[in-house]
């Protein structure tokens, strides 16, 4: 009787536990089934994965747009990124840090923060360059190609506000592209500046020295790294082991140098070849 009821309890547990597999499989298959239906229904024309805009004359700036990963060169030259800011708990220390080892960085503004803290940067970057990064860090690749110019454009006029200077260079957020984006960054003139190598924080808790190694052995030349100046507190690992950062690529014989001059010294290079 015991091994009876033992049998039923092992039947009945199996039973519940096929269901409760058949439901999250039924729930992953509605989600993915919503999504593909929501995006189904975006607009082609015009939408998020649309590079062109109606069928007048597309008004697209230069009438092209580069995108840029990383630049070939052999010589040991890196550009340092920072994405995200201003913001007042971050950007200061990196700025300090910077002038004090005196580092031109180039810095990917939010066009709603840079509105918003223009004190923190008015003055403050002479030396280094300003991109755009959006005005509220929403994911541009989502959007439709009128919604990714506004919102690029109002950006575009905040950043030029509170620094005084144009930006021409755009990241997108989380590096996401689309048509939209793109269509968005040619009316703009903009080149579009991703990244090669980015900070990992997370796999260095606590150990700035440990993380900034880790940088310095991967860099290579015409390397564009990706780091922050706003975000959650184990980003301060990489900025706290930014002077470690520094002089150890230093001693590898590397120099730093903005984005833009990065691009400018490689066009040099190859057209001497």
């Amino acid at each position: 009787m015991a091994d009876g009821v033992a049998r039923w309890g092992r039947r009945r547990v199996l039973r519940r536990t096929a269901l409760l597999a058949g439901g999250a499989a039924l729930g992953v298959a509605a989600t993915v089934q919503t999504t593909w239906v929501a995006d189904r229904r975006l607009p082609l024309a015009g939408g998020p994965a649309s590079a062109t805009l109606g069928s007048r004359y597309q008004q697209v700036g230069g009438g092209g747009v580069e995108v840029v990963w990383a630049v070939r060169t052999g010589d040991p030259l890196v550009a340092l990124t920072f994405d995200d800011g201003p913001q007042p708990q971050w950007t200061p220390m990196v700025l300090d840090t910077l002038a004090e080892h005196r580092v031109p960085a180039t810095f990917f503004l939010v066009g709603e923060r840079a509105r918003r803290h223009a004190a923190l940067v008015r003055d403050r970057l002479g030396g280094h360059e300003v991109g755009n990064h959006s005005w509220a860090h929403h994911d541009l690749a989502r959007m439709d190609a009128h919604a990714a110019y506004d919102d690029l454009r109002r950006s575009h006029e905040a950043i030029a506000a509170a620094t005084g200077v144009a930006p021409r260079l755009l990241r997108p957020p989380w590096g996401h592209l689309g048509g939209a984006v793109l269509h968005a960054a040619a009316r703009l003139n903009y080149r579009l500046v991703l990244w090669t190598l980015q900070m990992v924080e997370a796999e260095y808790p606590h150990d700035p020295a440990g993380h900034a190694r880790r940088i310095v052995a991967d860099v290579r030349p015409g390397t564009i790294l990706l780091g922050h100046d706003v975000g959650p507190e184990r980003r301060l690992v990489a900025l706290g082991g930014l002077p470690d950062m520094i002089t150890g690529l230093r001693a590898r014989g590397y120099t730093f140098v903005t984005v833009s001059e990065l691009l400018r010294r490689a066009a040099v290079l190859g057209a001497a070849r």
